[in-house]
């Protein structure tokens, strides 16, 4: 039996909403997630020495969520405030991030 996400957004307060609320949990709930990722060796070693010093930032566009994040000396760190500037960034509603997570959707498919 599979799960099969319905396309969906949000309505606009809640983008409102969660746009006034701090963000930094986000980012540490991220980080302490990708750096468990990180302990097991699920990434290769050679593929982490190319995110050195990259930032990142995840924007949950109808909830108004958003976790900006840096790669720095083998782990990921939350950044507290956004970079003006990002080298990565990824977009998209709940939706589109559940569906990805679900594998429902190819994140090349995505708009």
């Amino acid at each position: 039996m599979s799960l099969t996400i319905p396309s969906f957004t949000l309505p606009s307060f809640i983008a409102r909403v969660g746009g006034r609320l701090p963000q930094w949990p986000h980012a540490v709930a991220l980080t302490t997630g990708l750096n468990a990722i990180v302990k097991m060796k699920l990434l290769p070693d050679d593929s982490l020495a190319l995110l050195e010093g990259k930032n990142f930032l995840i924007d949950v566009l109808d909830t108004g969520g958003r976790a900006a994040f840096t790669f720095r000396d083998g782990l990921f760190r939350p950044v507290f405030t956004a970079p003006e500037t990002t080298d990565l960034a990824f977009r998209a509603t709940l939706s589109a991030f559940l569906h990805l997570a679900a594998r429902q959707d190819d994140p090349d498919t995505l708009l």
